[in-house]
């Protein structure tokens, strides 16, 4: 297994594969926790995941795939209420866990703005509450729209429910507000409130909530608004998304500090800790503080966040991937707990991948109770030495499922068993096979797996792929069951059986006419769903459309991949995307598009059942192009890469701006390459540029074109 693997140790197989299992099972858990408020790992883990894929990125770059999980932040809103469009993305935060990820954290701070070592960084330290990210909007000083995070673009509109919050203002006092600002901040639920909610559905013979952030995120998307105001949602506010006022900053502040004070004037509730650090020995005091205070305290917070106090570094420093570079949350170390691990049981993807799923007796975990942990793969078990009957330590940081971190041998029974990981798939029995360098092991019974099948077709009609109401995993199960569909193609043929549709047990009239209306609805649907819809390995929401942008239409992008799959088999070994051919290195020069991503297109576009399953799906569907980006800036839509030393900025800074302005940022000259910006010491690039014909500018050059 290559998760108990050292990242400097990794091999360059070993790491893509890993990179490979990182970007599923944290997709996999961010719906889990920002979709379905039911997390099933600790923070601890969640974090320790995320850390491993940046630190594998940052060793093989080349590898980064473009649905990494550092380009995605939350999942998709659920069903049920009107959808709001983020006008600024809700972004996630990056962690620090030591003294040394502080230090480190100023440091990239100062490296990024040029600072030099003197110059104060001013840093604004706030507790991080335990609860669910939301958005107000005022206009005129009054309340008018509230929103979930939802994936960050795209979130619940739940106005009326936050209007039933105690401490959330409907109009704003005091300093005179913008004309329209967006405010953000997090809904929780304080425990003595948790506590009295659980003691009610007690009595009444419900069911517990697990913990005040489920309650939170719960009680704010009840439908019913009256069921909302029974549960005393609270709201901290800490920060601004949108603000119309020509611009101008100085109605809240030239700083964080000062835009806190006017969140107090206008009448929101600012966390009591939040305090204006001068140096790391600050930032490191206000955490040591908070956290032993941590127990007495009303609401739950699993650590505290660092943001930069000038507003003018914030807006230089921007974003990355999915969070801003001007703050990060410096996290608690997770609680501990023993239990016994009763069973290990394998559970089958819809690639094919067996992963092993530790089965605990019960136990309660910082006021959480918990059964059920993922062991990822069968070196991780092998690693740890894990066996059924083993009393384990298990660990969480927040509202969630464990992870094993430790097997107390002193307690082993003496009848314990190494586990055997199965060589064949438990659901079909085909062999299960682990290519060389993978972690994975995988069945090899592709579509006749009922597993693979299955789960194949969930991800097809999922939310973030054709999303056809009314037609979800249940119905895909019992759909293939009784042989009414067996491909994606035949979702879209199932107008053809629907007097067998209306004999079904539960379904009426009515409701077969309301499933094939959904399914003509999703006739017409965008090129990069309907990639993200095939199932292809390693390619994400983030990857699918990318590639839909970059090859416009359903026939070139399948014309495209054709010609990578050719290539790819007549060159084998060949390692350089340019030794492959034209059509291979093309994919592999779109940025986040790494050699281990075009290997798997390339493999897809080579089985001939997937070209039938996605031939066939043409046939049933519109596919609509790609849009092409808005000629919003000089640059928009132009591939750039940059070379040499930069003078005006750091290398970071420049493509950030680049990317602001709807360019598209490569790492090597090629004859899709629009401009080359270079610096002192320019080498090969540049030459590349001067051979193709390609416009060269000078740092100068580049910001006269870019407007400053």
């Amino acid at each position: 297994m290559t998760a108990g693997i050292p990242v400097e140790a990794l091999t360059e197989a070993e790491a893509k594969a890993e990179l490979a299992r990182l970007a599923a099972d944290l997709k996999r858990h961010d719906e889990a926790y920002y979709r379905d408020d039911a997390p099933q790992i600790v923070d601890a883990e969640y974090d320790a995941l995320r850390r491993r894929n940046r630190a594998i990125e940052a060793r093989f770059p080349a590898l980064r795939r473009a649905d990494s999980p550092e380009n995605r932040v939350g999942a998709k809103p659920r069903e049920g209420f009107a959808q709001v469009e983020h006008r600024a993305p809700m972004l996630s935060l990056s962690n620090a866990f030591s003294r040394e990820d502080v230090e480190e954290f100023v440091e990239r701070l100062r490296r990024f703005l040029s600072l030099g070592v003197t110059e104060p960084v001013e840093i604004v330290a706030e507790p991080k509450i335990d609860g669910l990210s939301a958005a107000v909007h005022y206009r005129g000083g009054a309340f008018v729209l509230g929103a979930t995070r939802g994936d960050g673009a795209v979130g619940e509109d739940v106005t009326a429910n936050l209007r039933t919050v105690v401490d959330l203002p409907e109009t704003l006092e005091g300093a005179a507000p913008p004309p329209y600002i967006e405010i953000r901040g997090e809904v929780y639920m304080r425990g003595d409130d948790f506590a009295a909610l659980n003691a009610g559905r007690e009595a009444a013979g419900l069911a517990l909530y697990a913990n005040p952030r489920n309650s939170a995120a719960g009680s704010l998307r009840q439908l019913d608004p009256a069921i909302t105001a029974e549960r005393k949602l609270r709201f901290f506010a800490y920060s601004w998304g949108v603000l119309e006022d020509g611009g101008a900053t100085a109605d809240i502040g030239r700083t964080q500090w000062d835009f806190l004070e006017r969140l107090r004037d206008w009448g929101f509730s600012v966390n009591r800790f939040a305090t204006l650090c001068r140096s790391v020995d600050d930032m490191i005091a206000l955490h040591d503080r908070v956290q032993d205070e941590r127990a007495a305290l009303p609401y739950d917070i699993d650590g505290v966040v660092y943001k930069v106090n000038r507003l003018d570094w914030q807006a230089r420093l921007g974003t990355v991937s999915r969070a801003p570079r001007w703050a990060t949350a410096h996290k608690f170390p997770a609680e501990r707990a023993q239990t016994v691990l009763n069973e290990i049981t394998i559970q089958v993807g819809r690639t094919g991948a067996l992963t092993p799923v530790a089965n605990l007796q019960p136990v309660t975990v910082g006021g959480v109770v918990v059964s059920r942990a993922t062991l990822h793969n069968e070196d991780e078990v092998a690693r740890r030495n894990v066996r059924e009957g083993d009393t384990v330590v298990v660990q969480r940081a927040g509202d969630v499922i464990p992870q094993v971190v430790e097997v107390l041998l002193d307690k082993r029974p003496a009848d314990a068993k190494p586990y055997t990981f199965p060589e064949t798939c438990p659901a079909c029995g085909s062999h299960a096979v682990r290519p060389e360098g993978e972690a994975i092991r995988r069945c090899t019974g592709g579509l006749i797996c009922p597993a693979q099948n299955v789960e194949r077709l969930k991800h097809f009609v999922s939310r973030n792929a054709f999303d056809i109401e009314g037609f979800g995993s249940k119905h895909v199960v019992a759909f293939l069951e009784d042989k009414l569909i067996a491909t994606p193609a035949d979702i879209f043929r199932l107008h053809s059986r629907e007097a067998d549709l209306k004999e079904r047990e539960g379904w009426g009239e009515q409701s077969v006419d309301n499933l094939l209306a959904a399914i003509e609805d999703r006739r017409r649907i965008p090129l990069h769903r309907l990639i993200y819809a095939l199932g292809i390995r390693q390619v994400g929401e983030s990857s699918a459309k990318l590639l839909a942008r970059h090859y416009g239409s359903l026939d070139s992008w399948r014309g495209s991949m054709l010609r990578v799959a050719a290539e790819r088999e007549r060159q084998p070994e060949a390692a350089k995307p340019e030794d492959i051919g034209e059509a291979f290195a093309d994919l592999c020069n779109i940025d986040q598009v790494g050699l281990g991503m075009a290997d798997d297109l390339a493999a897809f576009f080579a089985e001939p059942h997937n070209l039938t399953v996605l031939d066939e799906l043409a046939e049933e569907l519109d596919v609509e192009d790609a849009e092409a980006v808005a000629a919003v800036s000089p640059v928009a839509a132009k591939t750039v890469v940059f070379t040499g030393t930069l003078e005006r900025m750091s290398r970071s800074e420049a493509k950030a701006r680049a990317e602001f302005l709807g360019a598209k940022v490569a790492g090597s000259v090629s004859k899709k390459t629009d401009l080359v910006v270079a610096g002192p010491g320019a080498g090969s690039k540049a030459k590349r540029a001067e051979e193709l014909g390609i416009e060269l500018l000078t740092e100068d050059e580049w910001f006269a074109l870019i407007g400053g």
